[in-house]
């Protein structure tokens, strides 16, 4: 939490400017639009830099969140209930609860500035793509949190995607690997389901299931990702992906053996 307690005293703030800060200032009563701007001189883990990084992805997660639940023309429960549990997993105090869902009510008003938004998030993260698919998941996850991904759900992930840098097809494979591993899994795991999380069909070879399992575990690494700029109230998110990627490729070589 090292990120928000320098926000909180008044560093961070001072160096956090734009569209991000803005968003962060109002969900805290304080004025962040006048802040200074970092420059990518500063070396990627720079205590000031990180932290910086790690501001930006809290504000444009939820943010981002409250927009595409909106996106269909209306906030259903369901949505509202998967927010607060991502909230909850992530085991935020009663402050930055406060904060996340002051983001999410800013992100579904109408004037929202999601390109703004999303290109100074991909500036301050400085396109690390371990980063972006993590954002991207933790977005998908709330839009399907109703049973499905609406269209106009699915054409917003796609646009958010591209404009972070992600190509048709990692989108496609991050909606269906987050649409299986958050389904709630059943005893002795679905194996169809397993192959979904890995993104392989079940004609692959062992070696190729192998070679995808070592590549989700790769981008889901907590370590990695705090390193690359994650907040540490998201690491468990990434923990609990990872457990369910072991869990997928475990099921699928038992089944082959």
């Amino acid at each position: 939490m090292a990120w928000w307690g320098t926000l909180l005293g008044g560093t961070l703030g001072f160096m956090f400017g734009g569209p991000l800060g803005a968003l962060l200032g109002a969900a805290l009563g304080r004025n962040f639009d006048r802040g200074i701007r970092v420059t990518d001189k500063f070396a990627a883990y720079d205590i000031g830099q990180q932290e910086r990084v790690q501001a930006a992805f809290f504000t444009a997660c939820f943010s981002v969140m409250g927009h595409i639940a909106k996106a269909d023309g209306k906030v259903t429960a369901a949505e509202i209930s998967s927010a607060e549990a991502i909230m909850a997993r992530m085991q935020l105090d009663a402050r930055q609860r406060r904060a996340a869902i002051s983001l999410f009510n800013e992100g579904k008003k109408d004037d929202f500035p999601l390109h703004d938004v999303l290109m100074q998030f991909r500036r301050e993260c400085h396109g690390r793509r371990n980063l972006v698919q993590i954002f991207i998941e933790i977005q998908i996850a709330v839009a399907v949190a109703d049973g499905r991904l609406h269209t106009t759900e699915r054409q917003i992930i796609f646009s958010i995607g591209q404009e972070l840098g992600l190509d048709p097809a990692a989108i496609e494979h991050l909606i269906r690997f987050t649409g299986s591993s958050e389904r709630p899994q059943r005893r002795g795991h679905d194996l169809e389901n397993a192959y979904q999380i890995l993104g392989v069909g079940k004609e692959a070879s062992d070696a190729e299931v192998k070679k995808a399992y070592r590549r989700l575990m790769s981008q889901h690494h907590p370590d990695k990702l705090i390193a690359k700029g994650l907040p540490e109230e998201m690491v468990r998110i990434a923990t609990e992906k990872t457990q369910k990627i072991k869990s997928a490729y475990e099921e699928i070589m038992d089944s082959r053996r």
